[in-house]
């Protein structure tokens, strides 16, 4: 069976995404509590995190979904998508822990824990959730913090992250890793999906369509993140390869085997596409990003 093709963003969508990682970042710089004031350490230590080299994901999806939606005031948007990077980045902080994971790399430097301290990356993953709900909350829309409330919770991320907890070390088939990778990283890209659609004012079909998008999109890329952990570049990905398999994580490749865990993101990828017929609105950079994002080698 011929390996199936994950297809990458074309050049021609390249300046678009990197336009909305430059203003994320522009944005966290800006927003993020500065070093000058107490706590210092703290506040270096949330810059330290929040500023590595990163892909930005979850903030692009949900800028490139508001403007694909017909969002034009940025400076209206940027707060509340900047806030699903605070919560990714608090959330790994807290998943390299020696608690959990116990890892040496991210972003390209040195965990949190192992610049500064367990103690001091408990309180900055803290920090930088509480920060989250203060950016949605300036956005004056309840909703988004409902959104965000149900992703990361107990039935959501931190849910998926005690699923994977769970299953560390046990035999578990596809079923059982979808259901860890729900939780755990599509819940938090389907509420990005559903950021973006709820800050543009969509209906209620539009924003069922971001849902399954999401949702759909968030499984194909943890599928991709556990290949490349397999088989990743280490300089590419800024972290540890190899570190699944270490920790007996759950992943898709143990469960059915890389080639069809290719095709699985691939058929994913598909599903998410065929859901944006549902939209009245132009998806072609929808399209592209989820591509994009399941097609990544970093």
């Amino acid at each position: 069976m011929p390996r199936p093709e994950l297809v990458s963003l074309p050049s021609v969508e390249r300046p678009a995404l990197d336009r909305m990682r430059q203003m994320i970042d522009e944005y966290l710089d800006a927003n993020l509590p500065p070093v000058t004031q107490y706590p210092s350490i703290l506040h270096e230590a949330i810059r330290y995190s929040a500023l590595a080299r990163a892909k930005r994901i979850r903030p692009a999806l949900a800028l490139t979904v508001y403007e694909a939606l017909g969002g034009r005031d940025m400076a209206y948007a940027l707060g509340p998508a900047c806030a699903l990077e605070l919560v990714h980045t608090y959330s790994l902080i807290h998943d390299d822990l020696p608690c959990m994971d116990n890892d040496d790399l991210r972003r390209g430097q040195p965990t949190l824990h192992r610049k500064f301290g367990e103690g001091v990356a408990v309180l900055a993953g803290d920090a930088l959730h509480d920060l989250a709900f203060q950016w949605v909350a300036v956005s004056g829309n309840c909703q988004l913090a409902l959104e965000l409330a149900q992703a990361i919770g107990s039935y959501g991320m931190i849910g998926g992250q005690m699923a994977d907890m769970e299953a560390e070390g046990k035999r578990v088939d596809a079923d059982e890793v979808s259901f860890i990778h729900k939780l755990k990283t599509a819940a938090l890209i389907r509420c990005s999906a559903r950021f973006g659609g709820i800050l543009a004012g969509a209906d209620e079909r539009t924003l069922a369509a971001l849902s399954v998008y999401g949702e759909k999109v968030g499984l194909a890329f943890q599928i991709v993140d556990d290949i490349l952990d397999l088989e990743g570049d280490a300089d590419k990905l800024g972290k540890q390869v190899g570190s699944d398999v270490k920790n007996a994580k759950a992943t898709y490749p143990g469960a059915v085997g890389i080639a069809s865990a290719r095709a699985e993101a691939s058929r994913l990828v598909d599903e998410a596409v065929t859901a944006l017929d549902d939209m009245a609105y132009p998806t072609a950079r929808l399209i592209e990003l989820a591509k994009y994002i399941t097609g990544r080698d970093e």
